[in-house]
């Protein structure tokens, strides 16, 4: 490595825990988990979609670690399934003891193909629909309900299902809308008071005494302010919140939740300017403490607290392999041409997210100049990275987007008739792989035809 540590040398702690560069034939190279990813791009094709399991293991065990050190009461944690979801990583979330927030009933079979149990099943959505009500009833073990509307479908739903079956019915969590705005991109807030989700405060009153009417299992309270924060005080503002809505359920109606959920939402670095990032450790620490403290105050019992957490258990995990498939020359730019961008990768497109890149072969060369790399998308904002300083790479070359592990694959599409890439999952220093890549015959797998042939 140079002595003098240039920006983009940071880019490697971006990557999974077990990356490292190594020296292979008189060039050096980044590996995951000791497996070369010259080798696995030639094994699996390009693009490729890499998960490293030591990863996930690790950033679990901080959120584990923090909870035990500074929440004396019983704590969970729920995988976001939304933010990637598969079999493969349901069953790693089964084997972790984790619960898994589904919010559809596809999500809800992938679940159960895992062998997830009820208990472990989180459903949330602020639209359900009856064939995800259907499904929630059936296999979760808790329904989390949004709206008014809702509730009284599910009220209704619970009458009947009652009289039909001896099986436990899901716990009830309500949504509350707190009103409190993280620092995020707009199109990924959800708790201000504006937000399409979620209850008032006055609804979840309202929602408190229907549920108690209609005997409902009512046992928890669950919030979510917004996804790529990173600052812990408006989580511990919106406790607050909460904690006073629920003294008034208490006084009013002398019901209190056996648990609180704080969503999750914590974001993660995903560019070497990002860098120093606030770990982990600050927002369960944080939370923790100021839901002892709140409770304390007010004289309320610790309830379960639950964090919700997706990106920061899971995009450092992911990295996206891509192959160069030509450098073009504008008057002011460097195109680096890739085989994948939008259709697997939307979010720089949707709200202007900002990603880096290295070069897999001797990725410590010099950079001599500013590079924009773009899809192969017939679209002028399928550009992946802007104005990233590259060294001189050829057509060819591999290069590797780190933290790819996050609202990529599961927002991704076929747009151009582009097959979706393979998945591949690093475990004990084996690749295994968990999802095959598409081929052009899957695309229309459900068309039926219009004349007949």
């Amino acid at each position: 490595m140079p002595s003098n540590l240039a920006p983009h040398i940071h880019r490697l702690e971006l990557f999974p825990v077990s990356a490292q560069v190594v020296e292979s034939g008189g060039h050096s190279e980044i590996t995951l988990a000791r497996n070369s990813l010259i080798t696995l791009a030639e094994q699996y094709g390009t693009p490729l979609y890499i998960y490293d399991q030591a990863t996930l293991d690790h950033n679990l065990e901080a959120y584990r670690e923090a909870l035990a050190v500074h929440y004396p009461g019983p704590s969970g944690i729920t995988y976001a399934g939304k933010a990637y979801l598969c079999l493969g990583l349901a069953q790693w979330v089964h084997q972790r003891g984790l619960s898994l927030d589904c919010s559809s009933a596809g999500e809800l079979y992938i679940a159960t193909r895992a062998g997830l149990p009820s208990g472990q099943l989180v459903v949330h959505g602020v639209n359900k629909s009856p064939a995800d009500l259907d499904a929630a009833l059936h296999q979760a073990g808790t329904l989390v309900v949004d709206n008014l509307t809702e509730l009284e479908r599910v009220i209704a739903l619970y009458a009947r299902q009652k009289v039909s079956t001896e099986n436990p019915l899901p716990h009830i969590w309500l949504r509350l809308r707190p009103g409190t705005r993280v620092q995020t991109h707009a199109h990924i807030q959800t708790g201000q008071e504006d937000s399409k989700f979620g209850l008032s405060s006055a609804e979840f009153l309202q929602a408190v005494q229907h549920s108690l009417d209609a005997d409902l299992p009512l046992t928890g309270l669950h919030f979510h302010l917004g996804s790529h924060f990173h600052t812990p005080e408006p989580v511990c503002a919106a406790l607050e919140i909460a904690l006073d809505l629920l003294q008034t359920c208490q006084r009013s109606f002398g019901w209190l939740p056996g648990s609180i959920c704080v969503g999750g939402g914590w974001g993660v670095p995903y560019h070497e300017d990002d860098l120093p990032y606030p770990p982990i450790q600050i927002l369960a620490s944080a939370v923790a403490q100021a839901l002892v403290a709140g409770c304390q105050a007010r004289h309320l019992p610790l309830p379960v607290l639950q964090f919700e957490p997706g990106r920061s258990l899971i995009a450092q995990a992911g990295v996206a392999i891509y192959r160069i498939g030509a450098v073009k020359h504008t008057p002011r730019r460097c195109y680096l041409l890739l085989d994948g961008g939008l259709g697997d990768n939307p979010r720089p497109a949707l709200y202007q997210a900002r990603y880096t890149a290295l070069p897999i072969q001797d990725p410590y060369r010099e950079p001599i100049g500013p590079a924009w790399l773009a899809g192969p998308y017939c679209e002028s904002g399928d550009i992946l990275i802007q104005d990233l300083p590259m060294p001189d790479v050829q057509p060819g070359e591999l290069v590797a987007v780190p933290v790819s592990g996050a609202y990529q694959l599961s927002m991704s599409s076929s747009y151009n008739g582009v097959c979706r890439p393979a998945v591949v999952w690093l475990r004990d220093s084996q690749p295994h792989l968990i999802q095959s890549r598409q081929i052009v015959s899957d695309l229309g797998q459900h068309d039926l035809p219009l004349f007949p042939e």
